[in-house]
């Protein structure tokens, strides 16, 4: 990594002028008939929405669930690979959140991608094997994109407080190597706002942008800190050739793009 995710992704973010992250989850229920063939077919799809997107893309993001298989991390190191050729950082969506030596193992991880994404239920223990690795971008879940996310994070607090608006105190006290972030959805505009608020200096990755129909002008002008931050979109980019005229990767390609502009739109 040529440096701290942070600034890496700053600078990626000027270069292409674009906040987009692409996620990469290659359902292969839904891979075209062109790469189901390939002696691993996430990995030639994956390849192909990075030729397609790249121009466009700030970060790319491929969940964990859909690489849990030995040639689902194969196909993942090749990814991996091939985004960082193109110079683009990767941001692993995987929500760990473990004790003792189990989360040391997950871990691990960040020696191959740039950025992960963790849970904190089990509190700053569980997350401090990935909190130390200053090089590393650290995402900690706030406020969901799901629905059902509010079922727990919209509990109140004995303190008064919301569990996510604790979880976003906790985030800034647990930030000594400025490389913490936090995911907050944009189908929550009004929480996206009074999150940003609280914490005014911490990136955002903004989901639930494309196929969740959540809020592009809320995401941007609440989601960067300083310029920097992502607002993703997976299924939209990645799957837009379903349903497009032409070829399927051109389709998302120009997926990424008209993402980008529409949130450039919103940019200062």
């Amino acid at each position: 990594m040529p440096a701290p995710f942070f600034d890496w992704l700053g600078e990626r973010i000027e270069r292409v002028d674009s906040v987009v992250s692409v996620g990469l989850d290659p359902d292969l229920d839904r891979l075209p008939e062109a790469v189901r063939g390939a002696d691993l077919p996430r990995w030639a799809f994956n390849r192909r929405i990075i030729d397609a997107t790249h121009e466009h893309t700030a970060c790319f993001k491929p969940n964990a669930a859909f690489y849990e298989d030995a040639d689902g991390w194969r196909a993942l190191r090749e990814t991996v690979a091939y985004a960082h050729g193109k110079d683009v950082p990767v941001l692993l969506d995987a929500k760990r959140g473990d004790i003792g030596n189990t989360a040391r193992q997950y871990a691990d991880v960040l020696d191959m991608v740039d950025a992960i994404t963790v849970n904190p239920y089990l509190g700053r223990d569980a997350l401090d094997p990935f909190l130390s690795r200053e090089e590393n971008g650290i995402f900690i879940l706030a406020r969901t994109s799901n629905a059902g996310g509010a079922d727990l994070q919209n509990l109140e607090l004995a303190s008064g407080e919301r569990l996510y608006e604790h979880v976003t105190s906790l985030a800034a006290e647990w930030n000594d190597h400025d490389n913490v972030g936090l995911v907050v959805g944009a189908t929550a505009p009004e929480e996206l706002e009074e999150i940003r608020d609280r914490v005014p200096e911490i990136p955002f990755l903004v989901p639930g942008v494309g196929a969740q129909g959540g809020d592009e002008q809320a995401a941007v002008e609440h989601g960067l800190a300083d310029g920097v931050g992502l607002v993703n979109s997976s299924r939209g980019i990645i799957f837009a050739g379903e349903t497009a005229r032409g070829d399927f990767f051109d389709a998302a390609g120009q997926a990424a793009k008209n993402l980008k502009d529409g949130l450039n739109e919103y940019r200062s």
